[in-house]
């Protein structure tokens, strides 16, 4: 199975997230788009509204299956091994979830505020790469 990981490659926070995700996966299972390439993005059928909504998660097989924002960070958890009984006990227990994706909410409308920008994109080594017409966009 692979997945592409769309992120954004300019917060510091999504950048270690992604980095820490890059150690535990080695590519294996995901692959990654920062936000900030339309392009590749646009063959994928995302929009700059949709990264607007926070980080996605796209089944490569199964392009029409996404899940964005909160449900994006427990669908990556679910597909690392001993993080998947983590991810189920956090849906479990009664608000935990609630207060997750509230708190989400908030991260994603505040992360330059509070964890800063930074000053070029962070591309991943083990990044999407899409050829269309002999050219490759990263």
């Amino acid at each position: 199975m692979s997945y592409y990981a769309i992120y954004d490659g300019n917060c510091n926070l999504c950048v270690t997230f992604v980095q820490q995700l890059e150690q535990l996966d080695r590519g294996k299972i995901f692959q990654y788009i920062p936000m900030q390439d339309t392009l590749t993005l646009s063959e994928l059928g995302v929009t700059a509204q949709d990264c607007e909504q926070g980080m996605m998660l796209i089944n490569a097989a199964e392009p029409s299956q996404r899940w964005q924002g909160s449900a994006a960070a427990e669908e990556i958890g679910k597909l690392l091994p001993g993080v998947d009984l983590a991810v189920d006990l956090y849906r479990w227990v009664p608000g935990l979830k609630w207060l997750g994706d509230r708190g989400y909410l908030q991260i994603r409308d505040n992360r330059y505020a509070w964890f800063g920008k930074r000053d070029r994109t962070y591309l991943s080594p083990y990044q999407f790469k899409s050829c269309q017409d002999d050219r490759c966009s990263v």
